[in-house]
């Protein structure tokens, strides 16, 4: 079958790139839900917060985590960044909090997380790396989510660490991200040397070959061929192209 790829949704995806330099251009998510009723304030794009829901039961003893904050529209995130700037000071505020437009909260795809204790700071809650913390960013990666800003990549990502900070990029992406140590600027910059009419990246998947390539956005309209009745998923990179991953057949390991 021909897949086809519009740039104009080069901007929109579960792996697009929201950072300093790449700022958020188009709504990225259909729908924004409730994470659940009893955090009826904390949002996430449906996708996202399904699999988010069904981490947190799967860790169990889930009431121990807090979910602190979810999707921000450009005017909460103006207001938070302001707010921080005033309380906290600027070089504070910008280790840790994002502009406005260049905020991951804005696409719907991030969370922060802080654990269950009686005061939860909002701009830097407590996501420490052991007990059930550190049991959800051990399995977060099967799920999609990996942590989005870590010690070392800062020159990279432009934010300070961030444990509490989690970001949904799907399936096998976050499990090799997790594995090979990179941050997701890295990563987007590795698939692209991976193309569809070339060596693919491999990542297997219970007896399936989940196939992995980049697509520039050359074009306003570009076409790939997949197999037919093949399950796929393609993503802006919000940068120059697409992602996309195709489960198809028994394969090898990942590049």
């Amino acid at each position: 079958m021909k897949l086809r790829l519009r740039k104009e949704e080069m901007h929109i995806g579960a792996l697009i790139l929201v950072n300093a330099n790449h700022h958020v251009r188009k709504k990225n998510m259909k729908t924004i839900v409730p994470l659940t009723a009893e955090n009826e304030g904390v949002r996430l794009e449906a996708k996202a917060a399904a699999t988010l829901t069904q981490l947190l039961r799967d860790i169990e003893h889930s009431d121990e985590i807090v979910p602190v904050s979810g999707y921000r529209s450009a005017e909460e995130q103006e207001a938070i960044y302001k707010g921080s700037a005033e309380l906290y000071g600027k070089e504070f505020t910008r280790k840790f909090v994002a502009l406005p437009g260049r905020s991951e909260h804005q696409t719907g795809l991030a969370i922060d997380l802080g654990e269950n204790r009686e005061d939860i700071d909002f701009i830097c809650p407590q996501f420490p790396y052991t007990g059930i913390c550190g049991r959800f960013r051990d399995r977060a990666p099967r799920y999609g989510f990996i942590e989005r800003y870590t010690e070392g990549k800062e020159s990279l990502t432009g934010i300070s660490p961030e444990p509490w900070h989690f970001r949904y990029v799907g399936y096998p992406h976050a499990e090799i991200i997790r594995d090979m140590g990179v941050c997701l600027e890295e990563y987007i910059e590795y698939v692209k040397g991976f193309r569809a009419s070339s060596e693919r990246l491999v990542f297997p998947h219970k007896g399936r070959r989940i196939e992995i390539f980049y697509v520039p956005a050359e074009e306003a309209e570009t076409y790939v061929t997949i197999p037919d009745n093949t399950p796929y998923q393609a993503s802006g990179n919000n940068v120059d192209g697409f992602i996309v991953t195709v489960w198809g057949r028994t394969g090898q390991t990942h590049q």
